[in-house]
């Protein structure tokens, strides 16, 4: 019996029928993360097409004085027309004293000091950032070793009770409105503290940055904790196996596995604390002082537009620059979330796999 050398296998396509629901929630998806990423698009270019003046000034044309030449008899009232010719006479001369026609110098830039009203302006942005960078690390050397230990703990010694409770009511802080931890900080956080170290200011880099360790939490528990739960059963085998405990297995093999999820958990709530606002303008005193020390006031980015953009003249110096600080803004706090969703996950996820 001869047998076919050939032999051909028939294969076909199993494709499911389609609900007719599906085809609108499909549709649904696409069009929201569409216009989700869209509006974020358009958000960012708002922001920068606005700073671009900064880099790009027009030039203002001083208003020359119109000489006014009427017959008045007696005190007569200036007409509608004198008010607007002498608000653009004003108008000119503040142009002209607030730097080389108007123009945003790099040494007002660079300046030590944050001055936006005054004769000369000076638009120094060191006290903000050095301000900002201050409260945050604070915020971060409180919250990383609270939230690093409640996630091994619930992530590894909890029983199973205890953890459907810890972990339900870690990450209920991240849904607490930042104005309600400011108010917390303002009216609490202060008064114990002062009383506690005895400092000068009430308001301070310290008290901001308890208040803000309280927002970043969640975001150091959470991913920090995903990151435990991610590593391979065999990790704890293999240390139980040459006779470890508990607690040595989580110090000396699980935290060191999970060290690129631990540090992606840290920048995540970098970037969540340097571009926050509502918490620093309410607890951190809003001096903007280049200080070393953590007990004296300090003015933050964020900060320093949540308070002074609603009284800002729309389209002049002071406008520019703020949106120059949100421009700041939003490249510190994208550069971190890059590095830590892309780079450092992946090393995590290479070094489990063996790569």
């Amino acid at each position: 019996m001869k047998l076919s050398n050939s032999i051909v296998p028939i294969r076909k396509k199993l494709t499911l029928p389609r609900r007719p629901g599906e085809f609108f929630i499909e549709a649904g998806i696409k069009t929201v993360s569409f216009t989700s990423f869209a509006v974020i698009i358009l958000i960012f270019i708002f922001v920068f097409r606005e700073t671009l003046p900064v880099f790009f000034p027009k030039e203002h044309k001083a208003v020359q004085s119109e000489v006014l030449e009427s017959e008045s008899y007696g005190d007569t009232a200036p007409s509608e027309h004198d008010k607007e010719i002498q608000n653009r006479i004003d108008m000119s001369q503040a142009l002209e004293t607030s730097g080389e026609n108007g123009k945003i110098t790099m040494e007002s830039i660079t300046a030590a000091e944050w001055q936006p009203v005054s004769a000369k302006p000076r638009y120094g942005l060191w006290p903000l950032f050095f301000g900002s960078l201050k409260v945050t690390l604070v915020a971060i050397a409180i919250a990383s070793p609270l939230a690093i230990l409640a996630a091994l703990f619930s992530a590894v010694f909890a029983p199973k009770r205890s953890k459907e409770l810890i972990k339900p009511v870690i990450e209920l802080l991240a849904g607490f409105p930042s104005v309600v931890i400011g108010f917390f900080a303002l009216m609490t956080i202060a008064t114990i503290s002062q009383n506690i170290f005895g400092y000068q200011y009430r308001l301070n880099s310290f008290v901001g940055g308890v208040a803000l360790a309280l927002a970043v939490i969640p975001i150091i528990y959470t991913v920090t904790e995903d990151a435990i739960n991610s590593v391979p059963g065999y990790y704890f085998e293999a240390a139980y196996a040459l006779g470890a405990t508990k607690w040595q297995t989580a110090l000396f093999v699980i935290l060191p596995a999970v060290t690129p999820g631990i540090f992606a958990a840290m920048l995540l709530g970098f970037g969540r604390a340097f571009g926050e606002t509502m918490i620093v303008l309410m607890a951190t005193g809003n001096a903007a002082l280049g200080s070393f020390s953590i007990f004296d006031p300090v003015r933050t980015f964020s900060a320093t537009i949540g308070a002074e953009m609603a009284e800002v003249v729309f389209g002049d110096n002071h406008y520019t620059m703020l949106f120059l600080i949100g421009s700041l803004l939003f490249i510190v706090t994208f550069a971190l979330n890059a590095v830590a969703e892309f780079w450092v996950r992946n090393k995590l996820l290479k070094r489990f796999r063996g790569e």
